[in-house]
């Protein structure tokens, strides 16, 4: 199995490139691969809930991707400095698999994966 890392920085203001990098996660992670998830910058709003109903132009839909990669498990790191400077606390990882990180965490996980793509 290959590891995938995905790192989303893109947050609403462009909302097909975010919700772009979410369905190619979710479809690493149905093909197999072990895939992490690293939000950071603007791209820990899509955390939010106020952001659930954001929609790509056939990129789908925030909230549907994240209850997909909810049930498959998908490993989320989010930017803890990201989050705090947007006001934002522990209730944003309710519900995935997903923990604060630090920048060094983002190295360590890109060093590692076989595949890194960035949104």
């Amino acid at each position: 199995m290959t590891t995938t890392l995905v790192h989303i920085t893109t947050g609403p203001a462009d909302p097909n490139k975010a919700t772009l990098g979410l369905l190619i996660a979710l479809t690493a992670q149905t093909e197999g691969h072990d895939v992490t998830v690293f939000l950071a910058g603007d791209g820990v709003h899509l955390l939010a809930q106020a952001h659930r109903e954001l929609e790509g132009e056939g990129t789908g839909v925030v909230g549907e991707h994240l209850a997909r990669h909810g049930a498959k498990g998908t490993r989320f790191l989010v930017s803890g400095k990201s989050a705090k400077a947007r006001g934002y606390g522990d209730d944003l990882l309710d519900g995935l698999n997903a923990s604060f990180a630090m920048p060094e965490k983002l190295v360590e996980v890109a060093a590692a994966a076989d595949t890194v793509l960035c949104y």
